[in-house]
């Protein structure tokens, strides 16, 4: 087993990544997959393309395997990013990889293209050994920040060779932090409400009709009082809903609007998942419309969502990671649950376990001057390379 990192080599790698522009919805991400494709190929790593029907690449996949039988343990992350926005807010520009006191800038940089950086390395170095057992493989996704984690549905929903769709025994994701260990995440419930009304003149003044729009704002004052579970000591993030859209009436000044449309984000939680979600809005809606009764009734269009999810302090995953960090690092890093839904949401809903952070230390994540400190590369490196090392004993 290797002694040292290869910091030189894991650092300019990510800084090839972060000159490539990656962001979700505005760059192509092609030419970023193809460069982790040949880099990987270049080093002899048999690399398998992830890609859509229409064949636009999406993701890489990569493993390595042991000489016994064993767990099968996936290293996931990110390739694409979020947008620049103001470059004039930029300290350096955003595809500079500038290095400028012992920090690395640039976006992607910290999410998450360093733990692409690093995975591609520990790859390369199981690759060159025998001691372990199993099969550790690299998951690099370059559709996630769209929130399609395409490359990720490319891997786990599709058969391949002839296989059923792969189910690992567990999933490392690799997004930055280093002060703790992201054990679970809220899930989320989206809808959009359609509000009925009854069009009419707005100068009539015998014929007033129902305005969609004052009716929304008061769907949306019920919602936003209804009573949500309390967090809990083992899941100590509460339910959360939030009104995140509102679209109504027309250009014209003289009609009553008939429609308007509430878009709705839940965030979810164990003791409050997704069919009580679902019903305490039915609920609400429906006590709703039948204190309006000339309006057409509410209309309901679920846009699906994820469950929230947690792993057990017990859990294999949670003990290696939170071992091998304890001896790397000198104290104990506790776990954590987490408000953003991500990746690990779509994991749990497919019955695989995944820890979902731990990284390196970070600054700006999706704003200016993201960066990611230099000397956190070596210390997340050997917790990963020890955690692996425990998970695949021969």
């Amino acid at each position: 087993m290797a002694a040292d990192v290869p910091l030189h080599s894991t650092t300019d790698l990510l800084r090839a990544l972060v000159r490539i522009p990656s962001r979700a919805g505005e760059d192509d991400l092609g030419p970023i997959a193809l460069f982790l494709e040949e880099w990987l190929a270049s080093r002899g790593v048999a690399v398998r393309t992830l890609a859509a029907d229409s064949g636009a690449r999406l993701g890489v996949y990569a493993e390595a395997t042991g000489a016994a039988s064993g767990p099968w343990t996936v290293l996931n992350a990110t390739v694409d990013t979020a947008g620049f926005g103001d470059l004039s807010t930029w300290t350096f520009a955003p595809s500079s990889a500038e290095i400028d006191g012992g920090w690395l800038h640039g976006r992607g940089s910290a999410d998450s293209k360093a733990a692409v950086a690093i995975f591609s390395h520990l790859l390369l170095e199981m690759l060159g050994r025998t001691d372990f057992a199993g099969r550790i493989g690299v998951l690099f996704d370059c559709d996630e920040h769209s929130g399609r984690f395409g490359g990720a549905h490319a891997f786990f929903d599709r058969p391949h060779e002839g296989r059923k769709p792969p189910r690992p025994d567990g999933v490392l994701i690799g997004y930055p932090g280093i002060d703790r260990i992201v054990n679970g995440c809220r899930g989320f419930l989206r809808s959009v409400l359609t509000i009925h009304g009854v069009a009419a003149h707005s100068g009539s003044s015998r014929q007033r009709g129902v305005n969609a729009i004052s009716r929304a704002f008061e769907l949306g004052r019920r919602l936003e009082s209804l009573t949500l579970p309390p967090p809990t000591e083992a899941f100590p993030l509460p339910p959360q809903l939030t009104i995140t859209g509102m679209h109504g009436g027309s250009q014209a000044f003289s009609q009553v609007p008939d429609l308007c449309e509430l878009r709705l984000d839940m965030r979810l939680t164990p003791s409050f998942s997704l069919e009580p979600a679902r019903r305490a809005i039915e609920e609400a809606v429906a006590a709703f419309d039948a204190s309006s009764p000339k309006a057409t009734a509410t209309a309901i269009d679920w846009h699906g969502g994820w469950p929230a999810y947690q792993l057990a302090a017990d859990h294999a995953l949670v003990q290696a990671m939170q071992q091998a960090a304890r001896d790397e690092l000198g104290a104990e890093i506790p776990t954590a649950v987490v408000g953003p839904s991500n990746i690990g949401n779509y994991l749990a809903s497919l019955g695989v376990p995944a820890l979902c952070g731990f990284g390196v230390r970070a600054e700006g994540i999706h704003a200016a001057n993201e960066r990611i400190a230099l000397d956190s590369i070596e210390p997340v490196y050997r917790v990963y390379r020890n955690a692996l090392n425990r998970l695949h004993r021969p």
